[in-house]
C-alpha cells in the first residue's frame, strides 16, 4: 500500500503542477515586460555636453537632466520609460511602445531654451519669464488655427519690452516689419538669424509677433502663432511646460524598432522555440525511456519557473532573451543527461535500481555543479560588458542556469525517487534504456561504457590526427580572415542600419534608388531577407541625422504601413563596443582558468582555455567565409559557447579525475593514455546527447527564428559542433600530452585515505 502511495503521490504532484501552470502561465507571461525589440520603441545613448564653457557636468547636473527628460516623457503618456545615468557623462533613454518615435526623439533632445528677441537678435526675455506650466495648445479665435498660449510672470516687464520694440523706426529697405517680437527655440546666432529665415516656408524661429497699431501689450497672456498642427502645437506646449534642459545632448548610439517588426520577431522566435523544445522532449523520451518522461516533466516546470522568476525580478524580455530561454532548455537537460548516464552506467555494472539511483545522483552532483559554475562565469561577464539587449540575453541565461540546477537536480531526484522507492522499477532496467545483455556481473571490475556496439575508439592514439585536422582548419580560417576579414556590423564600425519591412518581394535596387533620389543618402550594402523577401536591410557608413531618420521612417510607414527599424552608432561608441567585446572574452577566460585550476589543476585549466579559444576561432572564421554580418550579438553567442564548451570539457575532465582516483597511482604515459581513452568512451554518449539537444534549440532559432537573430543562431550551431569536437578530440588529448611529459618524473598519485581536488605530484 505504501509503495502504491508513492506512485499516487507522483501523479498528484504532476497533476497539481500541471493545473497551476495551465491556469497561471498566461497571466505570468502577460505581466513580463517586453523589450524594445519585441513591442517597438527606441533606445538612445546621449553624451551630455555643457551649454557653455563655465558649466561643469557633474552628478547633480546629470540628475537634473534626467528629471527634465522624465517630465518630457511623462507628457507623452509613456508608461514604460527607463532613463539611467551612465558614467562618466552619459544618459541612456529607453522608451517602449512609442507611437510617434520621431516626435518623442525631438521632444527629448531639444534643449528648449525659449527666448523673445527683436529682429536683430537682441534678447529681452527667456523661458524663466513664463509662468511655470502655463503653456497650452489652443485655437486662434479669428482663424481657428492651432496656437500655443503662455502666461508671462510680469505684465509690467512684458509691457516695457513690447514698448521698446514698437518704438523702433522702420527701415524702408527691409521686406519685413522691424517692430516684431521674434520667439525662438534654442536660438543660435552663428547658425541662423531672422533676416536669413524670413520668408521661408518652415523658418527656424517659432513665431514673429506683430503689434496691433504698434501698441505695446499690457497683458500677461501671449499667443504664439506659427505654422502649427494640433500635434506640433501640443508638443511645443509640453516642451515649454517641461522646462529647458540644463545641458546639450548629443546622440552617441540609437536604435528604434517598429511595432510590426517586434510582433513578427516575437511570433517567429516563439514558434521556433516551441519546435526546438518539442524535439528535445521527444529525443529525451526516445533515448532514455522512463527517465526521459521525468525530464520532460521537470523541464516543463523549469520553463514555467523561468517566467515566474523573470516576472518577479521585473526583468525585461528581449529577443536574445527568448533565445536564451530556448537555449537554456537545451542546457538544462544536460544535468538530466549527466545523471541518467550515470544511473545507466551503474545499472550496467550490475547494481540494483535503488543502488544505481543513489550512486548515480551522488556521482553526478559535483560534475553538474562545476559545469554550471563555468557557464555562470561567462554569463556574468556578458552581463557586465553587454549592451541592453545583450544584457537581456545574459540575465535570462543566468536565471536559466540557476533555475535549471534546482529543477534538474532536486526536481528529478524527487520524481524519480518516488518511483524508485515504490520498488515498481526493480528488475526493469529496460525502463532506463538498458538491455539485459549490457548488464555485467557485480563482481566484474571491467569498466563499463568503454565500447560502442562492441567497438572501442582509440581517441588518445589518434590525437596527432586530431591535432593535424585542427591545425589545418585553423590555418585555413586564418587565411580566410586575412583575405576576407570580418563583415563587421555598425556596432563595431559605426554608421547606420535601416531595416524595412515590406509587403513582400522587395528589391535591393528599388530601395537603393529611393534612398538616393528621395533622401540623398547612399547605402554601402543592402541585404534582402525573410521568408518572402519582405525585409530589406540597408547599411550606411555614416550616422544618419535625426531628421533624415524621421523622413525615411515616415516614407516607408506610409508606403508599407510598417515603421522601419533604424540603428545608429557613433565612432566613439563603436570603438567602446569593440573594446568591451575583447575584454569580455578575456575576463571570461581568466575567470574560467582560475576556477578550473582551483577545482582541478592548472594543466586542466590551460587545456580548457585552449579548447574554448579553438571553438571561438571557428565561429569567427566561418563568419569571415560566409560574409555574414558580425555584430554585438555574435559576441554574446561566443561567450555562451565559451561557457558551454568548458561545461562539456569539464564533464570529461571530471571523469578523468575520477578514474585517476580509482587507479590511485599512474606512473607511465601509456597508463595515462588508457585512463584518458576510457574516460572519453564513458562520457561519449553524454557528450553526443547533450550537443544534440542543445543543437535542436539553436538550429530552430537559426532556421525559424526572427531574421535579426538568424546570425546569432548560426553562431550557436557552429560553436556547439566545434565545442563538442574540441571536448572529445582536443582538450583531453592536449592535457594528456602536457601532463604526460612530466609523468615519469612526477607520477600522478591519489591518497587512499584522503580525498583531494586534484592529482598529487
Amino acid at each position: 500500500m505504501k509503495k502504491r502511495g508513492r506512485i499516487v503521490a507522483f501523479f498528484l504532484i504532476v497533476a497539481l503542477l500541471g493545473t497551476m501552470i495551465g491556469t497561471t502561465v498566461t497571466g505570468v507571461a502577460k505581466d513580463i515586460k517586453l523589450g524594445l525589440d519585441l513591442q517597438g520603441g527606441f533606445e538612445i545613448l546621449y553624451e551630455v555636453d555643457p551649454i557653455d564653457e563655465e558649466q561643469e557636468v557633474n552628478r547633480q547636473v546629470l540628475e537634473a537632466t534626467v528629471q527634465s527628460l522624465t517630465e518630457r516623457v511623462d507628457s507623452l503618456g509613456i508608461s514604460e520609460a527607463n532613463i539611467n545615468i551612465e558614467e562618466p557623462n552619459r544618459i541612456r533613454v529607453q522608451l517602449a511602445g512609442v507611437d510617434n518615435q520621431q516626435e518623442a526623439r525631438e521632444l527629448l533632445s531639444t534643449t528648449a531654451e525659449l527666448s523673445f528677441r527683436d529682429v536683430e537678435g537682441n534678447e529681452y526675455l527667456d523661458g524663466s519669464d513664463i509662468v511655470e506650466g502655463s503653456a497650452q495648445q489652443s485655437f486662434d479665435a479669428n482663424t481657428n488655427q492651432p496656437v500655443v498660449t503662455v502666461k508671462m510672470e510680469s505684465a509690467q516687464e512684458f509691457y516695457e519690452v513690447s514698448d521698446t520694440i514698437t518704438s523702433k523706426e522702420q527701415d524702408p529697405e527691409t521686406p519685413y516689419d522691424d517692430r516684431m517680437m521674434v520667439i525662438w527655440l534654442d536660438y543660435n546666432e552663428s547658425e541662423t538669424t531672422f533676416p536669413e529665415e524670413y520668408g521661408k516656408e518652415d523658418p527656424a524661429y517659432i513665431s514673429a509677433l506683430g503689434f496691433n497699431n504698434d501698441e505695446p501689450i499690457r497683458s500677461t497672456d501671449v499667443q504664439i502663432d506659427g505654422n502649427f498642427t494640433v500635434e506640433s502645437a501640443k508638443q511645443l506646449a509640453d516642451m515649454l511646460n517641461a522646462g529647458s534642459l540644463p545641458v546639450n545632448l548629443e546622440e552617441m548610439y540609437s536604435t528604434s524598432v517598429g511595432a510590426q517588426f517586434g510582433e513578427q520577431a516575437m511570433n517567429k522566435t516563439v514558434i521556433a522555440g516551441a519546435i526546438g523544445i518539442a524535439l528535445i522532449f521527444l529525443y529525451m523520451i526516445a533515448y532514455y525511456r522512463f527517465p526521459g518522461i521525468i525530464a520532460a516533466v521537470t523541464l516543463s516546470v523549469y520553463i514555467y519557473l523561468i517566467l515566474v522568476v523573470f516576472e518577479l525580478m521585473n526583468g525585461v524580455l528581449t529577443l536574445p532573451g527568448i533565445a536564451a530561454l530556448i537555449l537554456g532548455v537545451g542546457m538544462a537537460v544536460d544535468a538530466n543527461i549527466i545523471t541518467y548516464e550515470r544511473i545507466k552506467e551503474e545499472l550496467k555494472s550490475g547494481k540494483s535500481v535503488m543502488s544505481a539511483f543513489k550512486s548515480g545522483n551522488k556521482r553526478s552532483l559535483a560534475t553538474i555543479l562545476d559545469a554550471n559554475i563555468t557557464t555562470l562565469i561567462a554569463a556574468g561577464v556578458l552581463f557586465i560588458f553587454g549592451t541592453s539587449s545583450v544584457k537581456g540575453f545574459a540575465t535570462m541565461l543566468i536565471v536559466s542556469i540557476l533555475v535549471s540546477f534546482i529543477t534538474a537536480v532536486f526536481g528529478t531526484r524527487l520524481f524519480m525517487g518516488l518511483w524508485i522507492h515504490s520498488r515498481l522499477l526493480n528488475k526493469r532496467p529496460g525502463w532506463f534504456g538498458v538491455k539485459p545483455s549490457q548488464i555485467q556481473d557485480i563482481n566484474d571490475t571491467t569498466p563499463v561504457n568503454t565500447t560502442v556496439k562492441g567497438k572501442t575508439f582509440d581517441f588518445a592514439g589518434l590525437r596527432k590526427r586530431f591535432f593535424a585536422i585542427s591545425i589545418i582548419l585553423i590555418a585555413s580560417g586564418g587565411i580566410a580572415l586575412m583575405i576576407f576579414k570580418l563583415n563587421l556590423g555598425i556596432d563595431f564600425t559605426s554608421g547606420s542600419r535601416v531595416s524595412i519591412l515590406s509587403d513582400g518581394n522587395i528589391k535591393a535596387p528599388q530601395v537603393e534608388e529611393t534612398l538616393e533620389e528621395e533622401f540623398g543618402v547612399t547605402p554601402k550594402q543592402i541585404v534582402i531577407s525573410g521568408d518572402n523577401d519582405e525585409i530589406a536591410v540597408a547599411r550606411f557608413e555614416t550616422v544618419l541625422p535625426k531628421d533624415k531618420v524621421g523622413e525615411i521612417q515616415a516614407h516607408y510607414e506610409e508606403k508599407y504601413g510598417n515603421t522601419p527599424n533604424v540603428s545608429t552608432v557613433s565612432p566613439i561608441v563603436g570603438q567602446e563596443l569593440a573594446k568591451n567585446a575583447a575584454l569580455a572574452v578575456l575576463y571570461a577566460s581568466i575567470g574560467i582558468v582560475i576556477y578550473v585550476t582551483i577545482r582541478f589543476e592548472f594543466f586542466f585549466a590551460l587545456t580548457a582555455i585552449l579548447a574554448l579559444l579553438h571553438d571561438a576561432f571557428f565561429i569567427i572564421a566561418l563568419f569571415s567565409i560566409t560574409r555574414l554580418e558580425f555584430d554585438i550579438t555574435i559576441i554574446a553567442a561566443i561567450l555562451a559557447i565559451v561557457g558551454y564548451s568548458v561545461n562539456d570539457t569539464i564533464v570529461t575532465f571530471d571523469r578523468i579525475r575520477e578514474n585517476l582516483k580509482l587507479k590511485r597511482k599512474v606512473k607511465t604515459f601509456g597508463e595515462l593514455a588508457k585512463v584518458v581513452n576510457e574516460s572519453l568512451m564513458q562520457t561519449l554518449a553524454r557528450s553526443f546527447n547533450t550537443v544534440i539537444t542543445v543543437v535542436f534549440a539553436a538550429l530552430m532559432i537559426f532556421l525559424f527564428g526572427a531574421s535579426s537573430i538568424t546570425n546569432f543562431g548560426f553562431a550557436l550551431v557552429v560553436g556547439l559542433v566545434a565545442g563538442t569536437y574540441s571536448s572529445l578530440f582536443i582538450a583531453a588529448q592536449l592535457w594528456l600530452v602536457m601532463r604526460g611529459r612530466t609523468i615519469e618524473k612526477k607520477p600522478i598519485e591519489y591518497s587512499a585515505k584522503k580525498k583531494t581536488n586534484g592529482p598529487q605530484v
